[in-house]
């Protein structure tokens, strides 16, 4: 039997404008800022779950295609309105070459960190046989 040595406890995300990133991500996920620091943010669920996300200050702006990026599904609502509730804080369609025929949608945050919008709401994964 494996025994299991790490579990992440944060994922990070570099920023010209950490506030700006944060306050989407705090947005888009329903979650508060848990920590400051001169350099950044941490922000996380309010009961103090795991992962958070590190938001850090970078002088230089994003240039080329994560190599790796989150994945949200809708919960509690539709994926249509999901869409349009995550475009109106600020996200944006991009293309990464995902192709026409994809299920998810390709987005950005508001410095051009790529995320994708499943097709499948949480609500449907969990009620699939």
């Amino acid at each position: 039997m494996c025994r299991v040595t790490s579990r992440i406890a944060a994922l990070a995300i570099d920023a010209v404008n950490p506030r700006v990133v944060a306050e989407f991500w705090c947005a888009a996920l329903g979650w508060t800022v848990v920590g400051t620091d001169p350099d950044g943010l941490t922000i996380g669920p309010a009961d103090g779950a795991w992962p958070t996300i590190d938001v850090f200050a970078v002088p230089e702006r994003k240039s080329v295609k994560n190599r790796l990026h989150l994945d949200l599904r809708a919960d509690g609502g539709s994926t249509a309105d999901e869409l349009r509730r995550l475009l109106d804080l600020g996200a944006r369609r991009v293309d990464v070459g995902q192709g026409p025929d994809v299920s998810w949608v390709v987005l950005a945050d508001p410095e051009g960190n790529e995320f994708c919008l499943l097709s499948r709401t949480v609500q449907e994964v969990l009620s699939a046989p």
